[in-house]
């Protein structure tokens, strides 16, 4: 199992971005959690096999509209054998 974190920028707070993320992700099988940041972005830590990371990495390149991505940064996370993906308050 790998471990993921993301920062997607742009219009992706107050368009049901959160939402539609853990909904991608319990389809994908994936756990961990989406929070938003106060600097208007979206992270997410993903917990899963490759290829549904690969999966999730892919939709989070747009998400659903009316979300409007410009960036999204990836890096290797700590795996921490999360059970469920969940949104959590902002940071």
């Amino acid at each position: 199992m790998h471990a993921l974190r993301y920062r997607i920028e742009g219009r992706v707070q107050g368009v049901g971005f959160r939402y539609h993320t853990c909904i991608r992700a319990q389809a994908l099988g994936l756990t961990g959690w989406v929070r938003n940041r106060r600097d208007g972005s979206v992270e997410v830590h993903a917990e899963g096999t490759e290829y549904q990371l690969a999966q999730l990495t892919g939709w989070l390149q747009h998400g659903e509209p009316p979300a409007r991505v410009r960036s999204v940064r990836v890096c290797e996370a700590l795996y921490e054998g999360m059970q469920d993906f969940s949104e959590r308050p902002t940071a």
